[in-house]
């Protein structure tokens, strides 16, 4: 019944509180302090908006990330899964340290399983008004992953419920991971960033398979997104969400 309340909670909420935002005309990063990542994995942070991530802290913002689950599905030839979460976590940890993070909250829910419940609304909630963010990255709401689109959820469930005064000037972005944004409402250029990026990606090692180089995938991406929104040689794209 929980579960039931919950949905339909969700389902009521999205239609009068959430909306896209079809174009960020602004600069969001001049208007940030605190900066805020939600990656369903590790390795998602980096993947979506490792370029960005750098650049808010080469501008001095305050960053943390919060990993939902710690991977532990990632490689489902591997039956010892307590042992992945423990390599997936240090090469989180590893990774953000190239990108000059140190801030990493582990919150170490069932990758692959990722359900919306109370005790995961809770934890956003009081993550969200600890560190008071002015920039929420999240993944995009039509990411084909399934703990991406519960993440996604989730997290704007949680925005929702902060107080109006607390929420009015959050900018939500979502970035990119298995799924290429069909409609772009932000860019950023990280020409400057993309190989520290590729050297954080890189520290994924047990993610970075000869059949999946996801730093390849990810590089072109970035390339293609520089090319076609001529703003860069490298460039991260966003969708942008508001929650009133």
């Amino acid at each position: 019944m929980k579960r039931i309340k919950f949905m339909l909670y969700f389902i009521v909420l999205s239609s009068f509180l959430y909306f896209p935002v079809h174009t960020q005309k602004t600069d969001v990063s001049n208007k940030a302090s605190h900066v805020l990542v939600f990656a369903p994995h590790p390795d998602d942070d980096v993947i979506g908006c490792g370029g960005s991530i750098a650049k808010h802290v080469k501008s001095n913002h305050t960053v943390t990330i919060v990993y939902m689950t710690s991977g532990e599905a990632g490689l489902p030839k591997l039956k010892e899964k307590k042992m992945l979460a423990r390599i997936r976590e240090q090469e989180a940890q590893e990774a953000a340290a190239f990108l000059g993070v140190n801030d990493l909250i582990f919150l170490r829910y069932p990758n692959m399983n990722l359900r919306g419940t109370e005790e995961i609304l809770t934890s956003l909630i009081a993550i969200l008004k600890e560190k008071n963010p002015d920039i929420v990255y999240v993944p995009h709401a039509n990411d084909e992953h399934k703990d991406h689109q519960a993440t996604h959820k989730l997290v704007i469930q949680a925005i929702a419920q902060l107080t109006k005064e607390q929420r009015k000037n959050l900018v939500i972005l979502g970035y990119e991971v298995w799924t290429p944004l069909q409609h772009v409402s932000y860019t950023v250029n990280i020409s400057e960033y993309i190989e520290l990026k590729m050297k954080a990606i890189q520290q994924h090692q047990s993610q970075i398979i000869h059949d999946k180089p996801y730093d390849e995938a990810i590089k072109g991406l970035n390339r293609y997104r520089g090319i076609m929104k001529n703003k860069g040689e490298y460039c991260e794209c966003f969708a942008v969400y508001r929650v009133r």
